[in-house]
Order: structure tokens, then sequence, then C-alpha cells
């Protein structure tokens, strides 16, 4: 049951201390693992005091296992070294101290430590800080450069130096860290925040010379893979040799295989760049020829044209061509206009050949009576009446006196 107080009933810190020592006795026996972080092996006493710590985590815990245990674990444990540690929590109440009192200790195999690192890899991959489509480019030229490697170590000769050899202008914010131990991790992420917050550092360089797995287990740490992935500079991992494949390689945005690797691949060589400079110069230059060339070809093509040798040649054959045009046309429209004539004479001549008036010079009139109606049978008229006649030269007027007989009959007496 819950400890019932009050602010008017409050319990004491000896009863809350011995209440957290009976939770924490609780527990019982327990497996933990860690990484020794600290060792102390005070001479005359028969116990060793370890430091225990979580490597993802910045958890660290108080160990004590009697000297007779400690002294049979093989491989020896040292400072670093990873262990599996058989303990029952203890609270020391007059401190207020929580430690583990450990009754077995077992060092970390190699097939362990690179299973486990396997299965970390796993998690790491499936949460996707190692995509391909998270990684980014390098700056062409970086204006500073960071690296995080050991003090005096060959990895920073390395970088530095060949650096240098192919960029000499090349700057660097150098932070020295331990790259090996406990404490490597730590300092590495620490190292890693602050050049990732300086505005003037265009590339972060991770360098370190090769080393066993355990010397390398530092840049497989969950804490500094996580840190990497954080980081909004990109950065460059250059971790042991060619074979090592430490995860901060997966994690970081360029692996480099060596140090000196690392160098080849932040900066450009100076010789490399003058001579593709030299190539594009070139290049250039006999791009323009050829298209000096090319136009010159083309002028030369146009002034050797007729049109432009000898404009007044062109304008005379089209003069010529006009002039023909014209008389062609000349002798169309007079050859129309003849037929026409022609034609216009022919219909003149049937017209007059069918008209009436041509029919009264040939000795014909025509009769007509007062009202106009003309006259074609005798028997139209009567004795006495009075006819117009119309005769080719004009008309006159005449009276019928006789009807006569019709041609008829006369023919037929």
């Amino acid at each position: 049951m819950a400890l019932q107080t009050s602010a008017e009933q409050p319990a004491p810190v000896r009863q809350i201390a011995n209440l957290i020592g009976q939770w924490i006795g609780r527990l019982g026996a327990v497996w933990v693992e860690g990484q020794v972080a600290q060792l102390s092996r005070r001479p005359g006493t028969s116990t060793v005091f370890l430091t225990l710590r979580d490597p993802a985590a910045d958890i660290s815990v108080q160990v004590t296992c009697p000297r007779v245990v400690f002294d049979v674990v093989d491989p020896p444990v040292t400072e670093g070294a990873r262990v599996v540690v058989h303990a029952r929590p203890a609270y020391y109440i007059p401190r207020g101290t929580l430690s583990l009192a450990a009754s077995d200790i077992r060092p970390v195999g190699l097939g362990e430590l690179l299973a486990r690192l396997e299965r970390l890899k796993r998690l790491l991959a499936a949460e996707g800080l190692f995509a391909p489509e998270r990684k980014r480019r390098l700056p062409f030229l970086p204006g500073r450069i960071g690296l995080v490697c050991g003090r005096g170590s060959a990895a920073e000769h390395d970088v530095l130096e060949n650096t240098r050899r192919r960029w000499p202008a090349a700057e660097f914010r150098i932070e020295n860290v331990a790259v090996q131990g406990n404490q490597a991790a730590g300092q590495v992420i620490e190292a890693l925040r602050r050049l990732d917050t300086d505005p003037q550092v265009d590339v972060i360089v991770l360098a370190r010379g090769g080393g066993s797995v355990e010397d390398l287990l530092p840049f497989s740490d969950e804490g500094l893979i996580r840190a990497v992935a954080l980081c909004r500079t990109p950065v460059v991992s250059a971790i042991g040799h060619e074979q090592d494949t430490p995860l901060s390689d997966l994690v970081a945005d360029v692996r480099a295989s060596t140090p000196t690797d690392a160098a080849r691949r932040i900066v450009p060589a100076v010789s490399e760049e003058a001579a593709r400079i030299r190539d594009l110069q070139a290049r250039a230059r006999q791009i323009v020829e050829h298209r000096l060339d090319r136009e010159q070809a083309f002028l030369h093509s146009l002034r050797t044209r007729s049109a432009l040798r000898d404009p007044g040649h062109d304008i005379g054959r089209r003069e010529d061509e006009i002039r023909a045009l014209r008389d062609r046309s000349r002798r169309c429209t007079v050859q129309l206009l003849d037929r026409a004539q022609d034609n216009l004479s022919h219909q003149l001549a049937r017209v007059r050949a069918l008209s009436p008036k041509a029919t009264l010079e040939r000795g014909y009139a025509v009769l007509q009576k007062s009202d106009g109606a003309v006259v074609r049978d005798p028997d139209q008229v009567s004795v006495g009446e009075p006819l117009d006649a119309r005769v080719a030269a004009g008309r006159f007027g005449v009276e019928v006196r006789d009807r006569g007989k019709p041609s008829g009959e006369g023919r037929r007496g």
C-alpha cells in the first residue's frame, strides 16, 4: 500500500529510505549488461569496485564484487570492456545510494559482441537511419572542415597532410577526443554537437586509425549513431581500415575507407582542378574556333551566290520574265478580243438574217389594222377598211378595195 503522508503528518527520511530499500530488495538478483567505465581495486580490501555504464544512455551504477569472483574472470576485466553481471540491487540507506552486489561477472565475447552489433544494426536500419535518401552531398569546396580525432594521432596527421596537399588553403577546426575506451563515445558526441552548431563548418570528419573490434566499439555506440543522424552538417566517417565497418560508416553521409581516403573525398585536388580548367578552356576554344570557321564558310558561300555577286543579273532576268509575261498577256487579250469580235459579228449576222426588217427589205409589207393587229388572213379585213402598211423604208395607209380569194382557192381553181 502507498504510504499515507500529508503536510501535517510527514514521514521521516529514515522511513522513506527504509521503504526504498525494501522496494529495491524485492527486485531480486538480475543479470545486467554494461560497459566498465571505471575500475578500482583498493589494496588490502576483499572488494573490487566497478562503475557499470549503459553505452546507449548517460546512466551508470556502482557495482561491488568480491575479489575472489573478480580475479577468476578470464580474460581479465579492464576499463572499457563489455560485461554481463549477475547482481542483487542494494540500497545503502545512510548515503541514499543504489549499488549492485555482483556474484558473477562474465565478459562479452567477440562472437556475442558481433551478434549484438548486428542486432543493433538491424534495429537502426529499420528506423531508416541508414537509408540512402538521407545521405547528403558534400560541398564541392568546404570553407572550414571539422575534424574529430585523437590528439596527435596518425589519423589526424593523415587527414591534415593529405587535405592540405590537395588543397593548401583548406581550413580546419579540430576537436581532439578519446577514440577508444569507455569515455570515447560521449566525447565524440559532444565534439559532433559543437561542430554541428558552428555555422562556419561545412563538413565534419570522424577519423580514427585501425584497431580491433573492441577498440572501434565507440563508433558503433547507439548514442553516437543517433547523434550523427541528427547532424545538419554532412558527416564523413573515416574509421579504421577498408575491412573495418563500424556502424558510423553506415549512418554517415559518406564513408571513407581510411583517413587518407577522407581527405580525397572532402576537398578537390588543385592539380586535378587546374587540369580540368585547362581542358575546359581548350574545349571552349575549340568550340569557338569551330563556330567561327562555320560562320566564315557560311559568309563565303553567301558572297559566292549570284544574288550578292551580281544583283543586277537576277533583276535583268526577272525583267525579261515580266516583259515576256506582259507580251503574252497582251497577245492573249488580243486573241480573246478578236475571237469575241468574230463571235459578235456572227451573232449580228444571224440576228439580221432573222430580223423582220430584212424580210421587209426584200419587198414584203406588214399590214396592221387600226387596233395594231397584224393581218394574216383576208377574212380579217373588210372592203373599205383602212389599214396601215409597213415597209422597209417606212409606213403608209391603204384601203381595202377587194378581198379577192384565199390563196388556197386560187390554187384549187
